[in-house]
């Protein structure tokens, strides 16, 4: 189910929200570890791509004995270029080097939380849908369109962005889910075919709320810090 698969863990060194964050002390470890870790425990080194512009980077990457052949162009290592983009770039120096895989699996470093097996729920799916463009992890929306997500009309008056607004339990509204930017398997041909939103057929993987945290503020890294604790100290 693993073969044939390409890891790319997209880690460039400009971050504003947290400085240098890739590389920042994660509950004892530099964060890139925790996604190149799950990827060496599923393929190796010659299917995992680790695209970075940094060289800080990659020497943590060399410290734990990730070798970097690859380097991302700095004209996808600004603010404004896109995940797409920087996975088809790596994607085109896999094909280079006669790396044979038949799906791009993308591990965002500010995901810590998931687990090998999640990538392997989150794969198996993919696996399971044979046409699919892409299985994508999801944790249920914290806001429901159906019951506490509203909108704004033309006076400004709010109103319930699904249905009629008379649901008065949140139970009985469909469930709405919205994604953890954990695990994405991707169809190669509908990268190259697709932008991430235009893709007309995603699987969702449910991951749990807990391990859901994706790390974009200092709020969520004292967060997901004491979540991986709280973690660790369960598994003692």
């Amino acid at each position: 189910m693993v073969e044939n698969t390409l890891f790319v863990i997209p880690a460039r060194g400009g971050s504003k929200g947290i400085p240098h964050k890739n590389i920042k002390m994660f509950c004892g470890r530099p964060l890139i570890a925790y996604s190149l870790d799950a990827a060496r425990a599923l393929a190796d080194d010659a299917h995992i791509i680790l695209s970075t512009d940094d060289e800080a980077i990659a020497a943590v990457a060399k410290g734990m004995g990730y070798g970097t052949p690859y380097r991302r162009p700095i004209e996808l290592a600004t603010d404004t270029a896109g995940s797409r983009e920087v996975i088809l770039d790596a994607m085109d120096y896999a094909d280079s080097i006669g790396v044979v895989y038949d799906k791009v699996v993308l591990l965002q470093p500010t995901s810590p939380l998931r687990t090998t097996d999640d990538i392997l729920k989150a794969i198996e799916a993919y696996a399971s849908h044979p046409g699919c463009d892409m299985a994508v992890t999801v944790t249920e929306a914290a806001c429901n369109p159906y019951y506490d997500c509203f909108e704004t009309d033309a006076d400004g008056m709010l109103h319930v962005s699904k249905g009629d607004g008379k649901l008065t339990r949140r139970q009985d509204a469909p469930k709405a889910w919205q994604y953890n930017g954990a695990v994405y398997v991707m169809r190669p041909a509908s990268l190259r075919r697709y932008a991430f939103g235009d893709m007309p057929r995603r699987v969702p993987v449910e991951m749990p709320r807990m391990r859901s945290v994706d790390l974009d503020s200092p709020l969520d890294w004292t967060i997901a810090e004491m979540i991986c604790n709280r973690l660790s100290n369960a598994d003692r």
